[in-house]
């Protein structure tokens, strides 16, 4: 036995890979898998229909039953809860549990409740006591009963974020930290009969668009974009309201905010993009540089990763 196993524990499994600890009062059934390195504390329940991947870490009271999937690396707080059932009876059970799925690196924090049947994707963060009752996309941090989007996690340390204020100094053109994204500062003209913005190919356009559309009406809960596009351009413009961004080229991401008609946001192709906290009254104008395309999409996070990393 290349694990550590407390004599108070009840292990039945025979699927225990090595360095994994199990502490005090934890009881695993025989089917579960349980990968390597793991830290399984005090009355932890880990039904038959469970794999685990390596260097997970669950804290002490927590349930993990049948159809859930923990992947490399996942930490899970002090009595969050797993459910598999979304109508449960006594005495009466599904012919298939649902499938729940926490990908790799995502953290759940204490007294979550996680519904059956979603994914809570990569380096995820729900924060505690939060109500997860939808998928949650990769590297998304989320609070609130229901649950709810509120930034995404960055693989810097601090997170940086744009000032505001700042954006402009170095000329028409603000670098972000996120490969070929940048600020586009728009002309802006107030007097009395009210504002009037505008942009021209050449100075304020970066590319000739062949598409434009207008998100509007969305409650600040959703979040819009969660994909990348292989060949395409973006240029954003919030031309109501405010909304936030989320910026990511496989290894940097930032977050900025568009709230002005005079700051626009480049984005070029095979950046993954995500718009969310969107105010009430937000109308966010998007320009493209070509037609729609549904194979243009790159859709799957992993995929993204695989792309990035391949080119």
């Amino acid at each position: 036995m290349n694990y550590y196993k407390h004599p108070n524990a009840i292990v039945e499994s025979p699927n225990i890979s090595n360095g994994t600890r199990i502490w005090a009062f934890a009881h695993i059934l025989p089917g579960a898998v349980i990968g390597e390195n793991c830290n399984i504390c005090d009355h932890t329940f880990i039904e038959n229909d469970v794999n685990i991947g390596n260097r997970v870490t669950i804290k002490c009271g927590v349930q993990i039953w049948d159809g859930v999937t923990l992947e490399d690396d996942v930490f899970i707080g002090p009595n969050a809860t797993f459910t598999n059932d979304p109508y449960p009876r006594s005495k009466h059970y599904p012919e298939r549990f649902l499938r729940t799925l926490v990908r790799r690196g995502a953290s759940i924090g204490a007294n979550a409740t996680v519904s059956p049947g979603i994914t809570i994707g990569i380096n995820a963060m729900i924060r505690a006591g939060a109500v997860v009752m939808m998928d949650v996309p990769p590297n998304a941090i989320v609070f609130g009963n229901p649950a709810r989007i509120e930034g995404y996690t960055s693989t810097l340390e601090p997170i940086l974020r744009v000032n505001e204020e700042a954006a402009f100094d170095s000329g028409l053109i603000r670098e972000i930290n996120v490969n070929g994204v940048r600020f586009m500062k728009m002309p802006m003209v107030t007097d009395l009969r009210g504002i009037l913005s505008y942009g021209e190919y050449g100075k304020q356009l970066p590319f000739i668009p062949r598409r434009y559309f207008v998100v509007a009406d969305v409650p600040s809960k959703d979040v819009r974009g969660e994909h990348a596009h292989r060949k395409l351009h973006q240029l954003l413009i919030c031309v109501k309201g405010s909304c936030c961004v989320a910026l990511d080229d496989g290894y940097n991401r930032d977050k900025v905010i568009l709230d002005t008609l005079d700051k626009a946001l480049y984005i070029p192709p095979m950046v993954w993009a995500s718009q969310y906290k969107y105010s009430q009254d937000a109308v966010l104008l998007v320009l493209a540089s070509d037609e729609y395309d549904a194979d243009s999409y790159i859709r799957d996070y992993d995929a993204f990763i695989g792309l990035v990393k391949k080119n």
